[in-house]
């Protein structure tokens, strides 16, 4: 009876290999889905979007694909950590990925991203490989700042990746200037500066978006609210925690930060007005699972309860799973498979990094001015200085 069984299953295996073809030969990877999002879109002097947004199979396979990607690199980022291969600050994304992937895929590489120091999956959205990310993270030299950015300063200007920088807030001004390059150029794309929301208090944020908003630049000023600056709660250092309304004189709009789809609906929104219009500031409601930095355990100002609790209702990988599986575009075994796969990448990443060498002691004093512009300038006259000034 059980060679049988054994038999009859052997027998069913081509049929089921058959079925699953035939439900990806059915299902275009270019058909086009329509998926309402988990909540609606909160405008301030603007419109709001549709909550339907449009889709295809492989734009979902993708998305579960890179944020399962970024989740496990970052995962693998706090062993290393632990295991003292990454010294200095390392600030995680885990949590937040739908908000990276969202904005990608509304935008194309012309347009730029300048962050704060949590930067590792923005830079893997723009392009960047994982042997940069992890070489970077332990100052190796073929790291995408040649090791010696470490954690909070990576780069990639080729795909319109501006850092990755460590002074709170002060990324803001530098994505303001970034727009207005965009517009002297008459370049049609956007600048999206992202900033937390303990950045969102910062005197220069409002000054910059001053300038932004005189000079109508196409500036996106993307608050990713993950509810605590550092350690601290937003209600106790935010007067006004509506941080999409901030701008006053400058529209805003509130957006799950935690469903991909919806991030991809308000940058495309936020792209087209921002080209027209000026800037507009987006919130991003959304969520870290690890604490602030590597110093903090993350667990004493807020419950492991309402971490888990997140985890378990709006966590923006297992958002996408379910919207696969319910148009059946995989089954659970192949998204499964997907996972060990990425788990198989970062492995191989971490040991390649791991090979690559520390950079040479006499990097140390590179990159520190533009040539024709170092110290030697400081003791020269004016016209000298007009001679090595643009």
């Amino acid at each position: 009876m059980a060679q049988l069984t054994r038999r009859s299953a052997k027998l069913l295996e081509p049929i089921s290999a058959a079925v699953s073809a035939t439900r990806h030969l059915t299902t275009s990877s270019t058909s086009p889905i329509t998926v309402e999002t988990s909540l609606p879109f909160t405008g301030h002097k603007i419109d709001p979007p549709s909550r339907s947004v449009e889709t295809t199979p492989q734009e979902l396979l993708t998305f579960f694909r890179d944020m399962a990607l970024m989740r496990r690199m970052e995962i693998a980022a706090d062993s290393l950590y632990k295991a003292k291969l990454i010294r200095g600050f390392c600030h995680l994304y885990d949590g937040q990925e739908a908000v990276s992937v969202g904005m990608e895929a509304a935008i194309t590489k012309k347009d730029c991203i300048i962050t704060a120091y949590r930067d590792h999956c923005i830079f893997l959205g723009r392009g960047g490989t994982l042997f940069e990310t992890f070489a970077e993270l332990m100052g190796r030299k073929d790291g995408c700042s040649k090791g010696k950015g470490g954690s909070m300063h990576f780069y990639k200007k080729d795909s319109g990746f501006y850092g990755g920088h460590g002074i709170v807030g002060a990324q803001v001004p530098l994505g303001i200037g970034l727009s207005f390059a965009q517009k002297y150029n008459k370049d049609e794309n956007v600048t999206f500066a992202m900033y937390g929301d303990g950045a969102a208090n910062q005197g220069q944020l409002f000054e910059a978006l001053n300038m932004a908003a005189l000079w109508d630049l196409p500036s996106i000023l993307v608050c990713e609210n993950n509810h605590y600056g550092m350690g601290t709660a937003e209600w106790r250092s935010a007067k006004s925690p509506s941080y999409f309304k901030r701008g006053d004189y400058a529209p805003g709009l509130k957006v799950d930060g935690m469903d991909a789809l919806a991030v991809k609906q308000a940058c495309k929104f936020a792209k087209e007005h921002a080209l027209k219009n000026g800037p507009i500031i987006l919130e991003m409601d959304t969520y870290r699972y690890h604490g602030h930095s590597m110093s903090d355990p993350g667990s004493t100002y807020r419950t492991r309860d309402e971490i888990s609790g997140v985890r378990q209702e709006r966590d923006p990988i297992e958002r996408i799973r379910k919207l696969i599986i319910s148009h059946d575009l995989a089954t659970e075994k192949e998204l499964k498979d997907t996972e060990k796969e990425v788990r198989k990448e970062v492995d191989e990443a971490i040991a390649k990094a791991k090979e690559s060498p520390l950079p040479d002691a006499s990097e140390l004093f590179t990159n520190v001015h533009v040539k024709g512009f170092g110290v030697e300038a400081f003791g020269a006259d004016r016209k000298e200085l007009r001679a090595v000034l643009p």
